[in-house]
């Protein structure tokens, strides 16, 4: 998406509330499908926000993600599948465009007994 067009959704849907990218959602998809690899970004901006989260059974937190929006859904590609992946702000107050991997979703992944 061009940065202008960018900006103006952004203008426009100013003062709705953010969507957060689901961490423990996206958890709970990896560890079930069991990818080589895993990425996440927003709906019509992959290329400015999108990034890996998940390579080679391995948790990835060096990779640029911006991941909230109040106009760009949040989603996750799973095995090139495209998947809605978000929560609104008022449910995980602590997350935001920065979060990445935040614990409940490593414990999550990280989880032996499943």
């Amino acid at each position: 998406m061009e940065t202008l067009l960018a900006f103006v959704m952004g203008e426009r849907n100013k003062g709705n509330e953010l969507m957060v990218f689901d961490w423990e959602k996206a958890a709970k998809i990896i560890k079930d499908r069991k990818p080589e690899f895993a990425s996440a970004g927003l709906c019509d901006d992959w290329e400015y926000t999108g990034g890996t989260i998940y390579r080679n059974g391995k948790i990835i937190t060096d990779d640029y993600t911006f991941l909230a929006s109040t106009w760009a859904v949040p989603e996750l590609c799973v095995d090139g599948e495209i998947i809605p992946c978000y929560k609104m702000k008022h449910e995980v107050p602590k997350w935001s465009s920065d979060t990445k991997w935040p614990n409940s979703a490593r414990k999550i992944i990280e989880d032996k007994e499943d």
